[in-house]
């Protein structure tokens, strides 16, 4: 029986809460693992050429690269993305699946699916590719040879030399 008169003294126990199953702080390696191939499935299969490096001679490899550095060489990534960032600075000829001019390229570019020259980039030589986008403001001086799907046919046995002259969009 409660009985008013008493000091409040002595606090009320509490209601214990109920247990929970622990969860780890963490997540596991393969649900982390999961996670990331679905938010981004190739991220993680692309290496990078920083600003400060430079790199003179052959670039080769099974993954997609990302270039703000200087290469001057050759370039060769069958089926993969390289994309020119930037501060980016090739002078080389490149090979890939697709190809993404930010900055500089100085050398011919051959492109199994698709060439895309942004805003801010500049390619000076020949493109041989299935499709090619070339951006309001781009520079773009060279050739350009437009292959259909299948068509293995490399750039330099084209059978007519397009004429050389410099686009600014």
């Amino acid at each position: 029986m409660w009985k008013p008169n008493q000091s409040s003294s002595s606090t009320p126990t509490p209601t214990p809460e109920p247990a929970r199953p622990a969860t780890p702080s963490t997540p596991s390696f393969e649900s982390n693992t999961l996670r990331t191939s679905q938010a981004a499935p190739a991220a993680g299969d692309q290496a990078t050429i920083g600003k400060s490096l430079v790199i003179k001679g052959e670039v080769t490899g099974s993954e997609s690269l990302f270039i703000d550095g200087k290469i001057e060489g050759s370039v060769t990534l069958p089926g993969n993305r390289v994309t020119v960032g930037r501060n980016g600075q090739v002078s080389a000829n490149i090979t890939a699946r697709e190809i993404v001019v930010l900055g500089k390229v100085r050398g011919n570019v051959n492109a199994s699916d698709r060439v895309d020259i942004r805003s801010e980039g500049s390619l000076t030589g020949d493109v041989a590719a299935q499709r090619i986008s070339i951006e309001d403001g781009a520079f773009f001086k060279g050739g350009i040879d437009i292959r259909k799907p299948g068509d293995a046919k490399p750039a330099a046995a084209a059978a007519v030399e397009p004429a050389k002259t410099p686009v600014q969009v």
